[in-house]
């Protein structure tokens, strides 16, 4: 079955060494969209950007050899894959003689496969030039002179904008974000950053509502579209883009990017806590 209880998450674990393909876990993600009101067609457009800091594999003639790899999973595929059973996946090729690009096709395949749909997979060299540290772009909300007692579940009525103003086009950022996993109840955390047009978002309210996700148990994919369907549906901008980026855990980060624009494309830049 493919629903989180039944998953590896906080059951003990032998770690494989070589490759299978039936460690990956795929979770459908209808099932916690229909909670928010999301059905086809998708209200947004978007990816899920993971990254891979513990590949390694044994090339031909049997030297280690390692790789950092970026991974974009589409938000229209039918599934997410459960990230320790990605771990898992990745940590079988650690004794598996395979050349590079053998290794890429079949990094294509197998998670196409669980993700229900095509996923993009590049592998780069572990070259600190490679990977600088960039903040995201935005304004902090985070110095916001606020008492806070609301965490959580989230709450969309601490959003509002004021249609009486006139429209802006901002970026705003918080690195308050804080979930956790509905399986195991491990704190998720995260920076997010949302950049709209419309009528102007109240920053109070908006900083009140992302801390309200602190005791909130829920995968990285879904708080994310929660985010973005509760901004439009309480404060109907005309474009809208939510970029959370989280912290790595087991070797792995994931960065759900949801977009009101079929063509935006979001970098990958890798923030101080990353």
């Amino acid at each position: 079955m493919s629903t989180p209880e039944h998953s590896p998450l906080g059951k003990a674990t032998a770690y494989a060494d070589r490759y299978d393909p039936s460690l990956l876990f795929p979770i459908p993600r209808a099932v916690k969209r229909a909670e928010i009101g999301v059905i086809e067609p998708l209200p947004f457009h978007g990816v899920d950007v993971w990254n891979a800091y513990e590949l390694s594999w044994l090339d031909p003639r049997g030297k280690p050899q390692v790789a950092l790899a970026e991974f974009r999973v589409p938000a229209d595929s039918p599934n997410i894959i459960e990230s320790k059973s990605f771990k898992l996946y990745l940590n079988g090729f650690s004794q598996e003689r395979i050349d590079t690009p053998a290794l890429t096709g079949t990094l294509l395949r197998d998670l196409a496969v669980a993700a229900g749909a095509p996923v993009a997979v590049a592998l780069t060299p572990p070259s600190a030039a490679a990977y600088a540290i960039a903040d995201l772009p935005g304004e902090l909300l985070d110095e916001l002179p606020l008492a806070i007692d609301d965490y959580g579940p989230p709450k969309a009525h601490y959003l509002s904008a004021d249609h009486g103003a006139a429209p802006v086009e901002e970026t705003l950022l918080s690195h308050l974000l804080r979930s956790n996993c509905p399986v195991t109840g491990q704190p998720d955390w995260g920076s997010v950053q949302i950049a709209y047009r419309g009528a102007p978002i109240d920053r109070a309210g908006l900083l009140r509502y992302l801390v309200s996700f602190r005791t909130h148990n829920e995968f990285h994919e879904q708080c994310v579209e929660r985010i973005f369907v509760d901004l439009m549906a309480r404060c109907a901008p005309q474009r809208l883009s939510v970029y959370a980026r989280y912290t790595r855990r087991g070797g792995l980060d994931i960065n759900p990017f949801r977009s009101t624009d079929p063509q935006a494309v979001p970098g990958n830049p890798r923030s101080a806590r990353q």
